[in-house]
């Protein structure tokens, strides 16, 4: 692993799973996740617990990635994608912890455009491209291109 910055990353990468020749930036926030071997990741990128990246990825800079998200291998996450892990989210749920984590799947190979949102249960499939700016509510198909708010698919 090389971490450009270690004083800076030190305080800010804990318990953290991390494959050969991977290489973090600046200003991140990484703790209990699984990262996989050659992956980069930019900076004021922050990766919650339980999170898992694959092997030859890239997630540029100011993305979230939160829990229960699984990324397979060689996908590309550009400048700041959100992920959000809950349909209904709430402060009383939240303190409650009562609040129900929906999974997210992008699987091997798959783009997916900055600025993009993937709200929570969705799958975009092997291969798919999200474009950037995209508000994904529904699974994106395998080689499928969706764009827009919300997205839907693109032919062209």
């Amino acid at each position: 692993m090389k971490i450009l910055n270690v004083k800076t990353a030190k305080k800010n990468i804990r318990a953290v799973k991390v494959g050969k020749d991977v290489k973090i930036f600046d200003f991140v926030n990484l703790y209990e996740c699984s990262i996989g071997d050659r992956t980069q990741i930019g900076a004021f990128v922050e990766i919650q617990k339980g999170a898992k990246i694959g092997k030859r990825c890239r997630i540029q800079s100011h993305t979230f990635i939160c829990e229960g998200v699984t990324i397979e291998d060689e996908v590309f996450i550009g400048h700041g994608v959100i992920f959000i892990n809950d349909k209904k989210p709430s402060v009383k749920k939240t303190l409650a912890k009562t609040w129900t984590l929906e999974s997210i799947l992008v699987k091997n190979g798959s783009t997916i455009g900055s600025g993009a949102v993937i709200m929570a249960g969705i799958t975009v499939g092997r291969g798919a491209f999200v474009g950037a700016g995209a508000v994904v509510t529904k699974d994106v198909a395998d080689r499928g291109t969706v764009v827009g708010v919300p997205a839907r698919p693109h032919r062209g």
